[in-house]
């Protein structure tokens, strides 16, 4: 059955971001080298590729974990008893959910001064938001020029100060979404693991499954010829 609204779009938004990021990296890389066939160069393509893969990457980590593609040692997993599999699954979930809990405080503290926004009291757990803190909201990138779909920024975080290249408040906000986003795979991870639909947080060992099956019907097919 095809699922649509929220849940679906939650289901494929890294897909989507990574997509759309490869798609604009790939437009700009290659507009650079037309440019420099050209005698020319575009300043700020190299600036917005960095950013962009940065993108790429934090938004990867989550899409990782959705796909169950992170690397992982299972070799003492596969030699317990399915429930203290479970056990240790379950375990494995709640660090991983506390440790994207403390990145999406740390993420959020470095890119709320950026969007002149408090950042969270508290050195681990968050205790409320700082009554009292330096606004970093009019820290420009160095070379990507600011795009007018971006102006409203001015006067909602700029004090009607204009920008003449682009504030960092955009291409830093990947860090509390990326984070979110990792929090949220990993409670779907969680929940997968407590309901019984998995056993652990990464899938190598139905990787080799279906190495072996592929081996298998590639054997069958060398048996029954042409």
């Amino acid at each position: 059955m095809h699922q649509t609204g929220p849940q679906s779009f939650m289901d494929k938004i890294e897909e989507r971001l990574i997509a759309v990021i490869l798609g604009v990296m790939t437009v700009i890389t290659f507009a650079n080298v037309i440019a420099r066939f050209l005698d020319s160069n575009i300043l700020w393509a190299l600036e917005a590729t960095v950013f962009l893969f940065a993108w790429l990457v934090l938004l990867g980590a989550s899409y990782a974990v959705k796909i169950r593609g992170h690397l992982g040692v299972d070799a003492i997993l596969n030699i317990v008893s399915p429930g203290l599999r479970r056990v240790m699954g379950i375990l494995a979930a709640a660090v991983c959910v506390s440790y994207a809990l403390l990145l999406l405080k740390g993420s959020w503290d470095y890119w709320a001064i950026f969007a002149d926004l408090p950042p969270t009291s508290g050195r681990v757990i968050p205790t409320g938001f700082e009554d009292r803190f330096r606004s970093q909201s009019f820290y420009e990138v160095q070379d990507i020029p600011m795009l007018d779909v971006f102006r409203f920024l001015e006067d909602w975080i700029n004090y009607g100060e204009s920008y003449e290249k682009m504030p960092k408040v955009i291409p830093y906000i990947v860090m509390p979404l990326s984070m979110a986003l990792l929090l949220y795979r990993f409670l779907q991870a969680a929940a997968r693991i407590a309901s019984g639909k998995a056993d652990m947080m990464i899938a190598s060992h139905e990787v080799e499954d279906a190495i072996e099956d592929a081996a298998k019907t590639i054997a069958e097919a060398d048996r029954k010829g042409p």
